[in-house]
């Protein structure tokens, strides 16, 4: 706890990070509202569901637990990450921002509906407001992991962790028929896009996050 402690108050007692930090989560939260209303918006515009060569194929699981609680599970885990590398923050709620912020774009342009059968989905969870239903792509089930293993690559272990984690969660909004096959397996090579347009954008908090930090000094070392 005394080494967490230290790393934080190395970076907190610094303003250029100040800002960077209070930027990105400023960021994170502007693209939260807009996600918000572009799922009011396709909500009211749903249309019929199409036919789907992996949904026909495989019967609806209710993979309710695994959509809402696993999930946050998975960004209890990113958070405790982050926490112990705070360093590491700026650029990784940055990208998130961005992966939302398009993804919102996205989803307010086809308005599949949900399939007819699909897994049970609690509205009355803390988190369905997140999420309306109708926004099929691409999905940020499958999306957001990779995101985390394209930020974390040079660490093998989180690497395959998180990478485990987006064929999971991709592999649970199949079998529930939450997302249509194109949703999930499309999410990747948008995020790997949008992984470098945030280390274009952030180029500096990039170089930060892949920085060896001297806390002992308060220095960066590249």
């Amino acid at each position: 706890m005394k080494r967490i402690i230290k790393k934080h108050t190395a970076l907190w007692s610094q303003k250029a990070f100040n800002i960077s930090a209070l930027f990105s989560v400023s960021f994170l939260a502007f693209s939260l509202v807009i996600n918000y209303f572009a799922n009011i918006y396709i909500a009211s515009r749903g249309s019929e569901y199409v036919s789907d060569i992996i949904l026909d194929n495989i019967p609806v699981f209710n993979v309710d637990f695994i959509f809402f609680e696993g999930f946050a599970m998975f960004w209890i885990f990113v958070i405790l990450l982050l926490l112990w590398k705070p360093h590491k923050i700026p650029f990784v709620v940055k990208s998130i921002a961005v992966f939302v912020l398009i993804r919102s774009v996205f989803i307010t342009l086809t308005h599949l509906g949900l399939p007819p059968n699909h897994s049970f989905i609690d509205p009355d969870s803390d988190f369905h407001f997140l999420t309306f239903g109708n926004d099929m792509f691409f999905s940020s089930h499958t999306g957001l992991p990779f995101l985390m293993a394209l930020n974390f690559w040079n660490d093998k272990k989180l690497r395959i962790i998180f990478i485990a984690a987006s064929i999971f969660f991709g592999t649970s909004v199949l079998l529930g028929h939450l997302h249509y096959s194109i949703d999930v397996f499309g999410a990747f090579f948008i995020t790997y896009t949008i992984f470098h347009i945030s280390r274009w954008l952030f180029w500096n908090d990039y170089k930060l996050f892949g920085s060896q930090i001297n806390y002992n000094e308060h220095e960066y070392h590249q």
